[in-house]
Parts: structure tokens; sequence; C-alpha cells
């Protein structure tokens, strides 16, 4: 839900101005006046700093409280992420009830961010675990789960909000209270449903194939030594300058789409966007809401079919495709609509999208290959510092680029070449960094004594051989289609209104 908070800007800067022919607008309102006054709606620039902070306190939460998840294990991680995320958002309709941005600001930023945090990384850290054969499909269909929240949160936000206007309310503050609740319910119930695998388990039938594939590591990595390595930078540098372009394509995709095409999205061919007139910019709007729909479902899916494609083809290899095509695909952006392909254009976004989902969700079973899996949750953890980073950099880098071309009078289809261009070269060296990460040596890894004693510590000690354990494989059961109908069919709802928004494209 993170990527669709959103919908929540619009309709709070109106909330004391609900039925009001204007907002209740105060000129030159500072940052600190915003915090805490009780009389001026906010602006959307106060409100989307929520996104900002949620994000980075994401990254740093994971890399703070990473350890802390490994000694604990998942189940508590996954109890604290519910509470902290679900009671952000109730802290924040209290903060909307009341008019204290500051209070939005503290429960679904830094509170609600810790939720993210810990809320993202427990999930990974069991499921490598438990498909050792097959971690990116493992680790694809967590983190297609963290990305597609939107997709459902979005339009049920969207339809609550709407459902408790009225003429004195912008139902807003409702809408929060009952998402919290709902996303402590369904994050609790996901989190007393983790398990974790006895040491040594490992599916009937499968090796480890560390003999065929050096990129495998045979031992692990003590989260202490994890940072000090050339590797992980590395790996650190890849999913920052993965992130960076795809983060940066997504924070101006809908304008971007606006003002390259303008009249062409309604069949004016020829009309520049600034000389529509409101109504015909609004239809340009819509348009350009589906094109976001679209990209967004092509990052869902990206996180499953690339992740899942890197068991195939090996880690690195998928990040080498992520940065050589995304590069070509980068630099091909501005001919396709230098040309007027919209359909090209479209289509480009898509690929790249899917990249930028799947750099995601491929690496953490990059660092389980690389690290091992004992301390993987913790130092994907640390990681994650990457991500917010690039939270950062990547819009900041964008937006300016655009500044500058808007101020030197550029327009239409040059207007944002400059920017493919120096996307494109964030993927080149990105190309190199990846090319970069080797095998670590022998001494990185941990001695049979040192992870026997972890083992002893967090209660993890195999009690017999090796093996299943008499562990199955999994089935069908009623426990397990209730299971795929509580996650499959809001999936399905969601992703059926983000492609009746996205038709809209096509017609």
């Amino acid at each position: 839900m993170a990527y669709g908070l959103s919908v929540f800007w619009l309709p709070l800067t109106r909330a004391l101005s609900v039925g009001q022919p204007a907002p209740a607008a105060c000129p030159d309102m500072g940052v600190m006046t915003a915090l805490f006054t009780t009389t001026c709606d906010w602006r959307v620039s106060d409100l989307v700093t929520v996104f900002s902070i949620g994000i980075v306190v994401l990254g740093l939460s994971a890399a703070l409280f990473g350890g802390w998840l490994e000694r604990a294990g998942p189940r508590k991680a996954g109890i604290a992420a519910a509470l902290c995320w679900g009671g952000g958002f109730l802290i924040g309709a209290f903060g909307v009830y009341v008019h204290q941005l500051w209070l939005v600001w503290l429960g679904m930023g830094l509170i609600g961010g810790i939720g993210l945090g810990l809320g993202y990384i427990s999930p990974v850290s069991t499921l490598i675990k438990w498909f050792p054969d097959r971690r990116g499909m493992a680790t694809g269909m967590a983190i297609m789960g963290f990305g597609g929240g939107a997709m459902i949160g979005s339009p049920l936000a969207d339809s609550l909000i709407k459902s408790f206007r009225t003429a004195d309310s912008a139902g807003v503050w409702q809408t929060l209270a009952v998402m919290g609740v709902g996303y402590i319910l369904f994050m609790l119930g996901g989190a007393f449903g983790y398990r974790v695998p006895p040491a040594g388990w490992r599916p009937d039938g499968w090796t480890n194939p560390t003999a065929k594939n050096a990129m495998i590591a045979s031992g692990h990595v003590h989260l202490r030594d994890a940072h000090k390595t050339f590797q992980f930078w590395m790996i650190w540098l890849v999913l920052f300058l993965n992130v960076s372009a795809g983060i940066g394509v997504l924070a101006l995709a809908s304008p971007m789409l606006q003002e390259i095409f303008g009249g062409e999205l309604i069949g004016l061919p020829g009309t520049g966007f600034s000389a529509l007139d409101a109504g015909q910019k609004a239809q340009v709007a819509a348009i350009a809401a589906g094109f976001v729909g679209l990209l967004s479902l092509f990052n869902i899916l990206g996180r499953f079919f690339w992740a899942s494609m890197s068991d195939r083809i090996g880690r690195k290899g998928t990040y080498a495709i992520f940065f050589a095509l995304g590069g070509l695909l980068y630099a091909a952006a501005p001919w396709a609509a230098g040309i007027g392909s919209q359909a090209l254009f479209v289509a480009i976004f898509c690929v790249i999208l899917s990249m930028y989902g799947g750099g995601f969700a491929t690496v953490p079973a990059y660092l389980a290959d690389v690290f091992g899996t004992q301390f993987v949750g913790a130092i994907h953890g640390r990681l994650l510092t990457a991500w917010s980073m690039a939270g950062i950099v990547g819009p900041f880098v964008i937006t300016k680029i655009r500044e500058a071309q808007v101020a030197a009078g550029v327009q239409g289809a040059d207007l944002y070449g400059r920017t493919m261009y120096v996307l494109a070269s964030f993927l080149a060296v990105g190309f190199l960094c990846n090319l970069l990460v080797r095998p670590l040596a022998q001494r990185w890894f941990m001695s049979d004594s040192e992870r026997a004693s972890l083992d002893v510590r967090s209660g993890a000690t195999a009690s017999g051989p090796s093996g299943s354990f008499g562990i199955g494989r999994g089935g069908f059961s009623p426990g397990a289609g209730l299971a795929w109908a509580v996650v499959g069919i809001p999936i399905v709802w969601g992703i059926g209104i983000t492609l009746s928004k996205a038709f809209i494209l096509f017609r």
C-alpha cells in the first residue's frame, strides 16, 4: 500500500474545506506551520513527505532490526510489522481527525515505515530457507505481494473514502482507521502462519548445486562480516542503480506521457499538451493514470517472472539482462517518442518496469547464493539501504533534469530525452558492478562449529541427519485452498480494476 498512498493526498488537501468553494489555504505556509496548523488545509507537497519518510525508514529499519529478526525469528518480526504498519494507519487516522500533520508523518511515515521494513524482510528470510531449490521463485512470490499491495489497497481506499464522505467530512480518517484494523488482522494471520525449517532441511532428492555453480556458496557468512566484503557493496550498487532508474520513471510516468504525446492521446495530433483546454487535459490525465496502472501491473508481474527465471539462468545473468536490455530500452524511448509511436513507447516502459520489479525480487536470492542463508534476512535488510538512497536520488535527478529542460524551453518528445540517456548511463554502471561480483573467498565463511553454536542458541538444531525430516513437498488441502482464496481473490480483483483503467490507452 506504500505505493498507493497517493490516493489519500487530494482528499486531504480539502480536509477542512469539504463542501466549500475554495480550500482553506494559507499563503506562504512553511513546513512547521503545516505540521501544527488546525485552520489551514494541507498541501500535496506536505503530504507526499509521508511516502518519502516511509521508504527511507523502510531501508533503515530493515538494516537496524535485521539482526534481531534472525535472533527472535520471523514470527515476532511479522507481529511487530503488523502492529507498526496497521498501528501507523490508526495514528494517521487520529492525526487526520484532529488535523495534525505531524501525527500523520509519525504514524504513516515513521512507525509505518518500521512496519514496512520488518514486513518486507521477514517473509523473504523464511521462504529462502524453505525453498533452497527455488530461491528466486520463493522471493519473487513474497516481493510480488509487496509490490501488488497498492493494486488492492488503492481501489479499496478509494471506495471507502467515497462511502465515508459526507457534507462535513472527507472520509479519510475513517478509511485509514478501517484499513489499519484490517492490516493488523491480515498481517497477524500471516505472521502466525510462519514456520522455520529445521537446520539442514532440504527437499527429498535435492542436493546443493555448489559443485556446478561457483556463484552458489556452500557455506554461510556471519552478519558481522557481510558488509566488509567487496561483493556486498557491488550488489548494493547493483540494487541502487537499478532502483534509481526505475523509481525515477515511476515518479514522472504520468506527466511524461502527457507532455510527450499531448493531444495525440485524444485524437488531436500535432496539439501540444500546453495548448489543450482544461477538459482535454482531464481526458489526457485519465489516460496517463491508465499508463501508471499498467506500469504497476508489469512491475508486479516482473517480480515473479524474472525472479523465477533467475533460478534457471542465475542471478548474475538475470541482472546482466536487466542492465543491458534496460539500458538499450531507456536509450530507445526518446526515439519511440520522436516517431510518435505511443504503443511502442508504452511497451518499452512496461518491460523496463518489469525489470525494476524483478530487481527487487531477485536480489534476496542473489544474497543467499553469495552469502549463504544463515543471515540472509539481516544482510538483505542492510542492503535495502540502497533502496532508501535510490528513493531520494532517482526522483531528485530526474526532476532536476526535467526542470532544466523546461527552463530551456524544451517541449514535447525532446523534454525527457536527456533524462532517458542519463538513466541509461546508470544502468551501464550497474552492468559493470554486476560483472565484478565474484564468489567469496573461503575465509569469509563461518566454521562448522560456529554455525552449530548459532543453531543451538536459535533453537534450530537438527534432531537427526540432514534431509527432509519427513516434511513433504506440500499439496492441495482445504487449508491451502482457503489461503490461496484469501490471497488470490483480492489480487484478481485488483488486476481487473488495473486492466480496466489501462484499457483506455488502447481505445
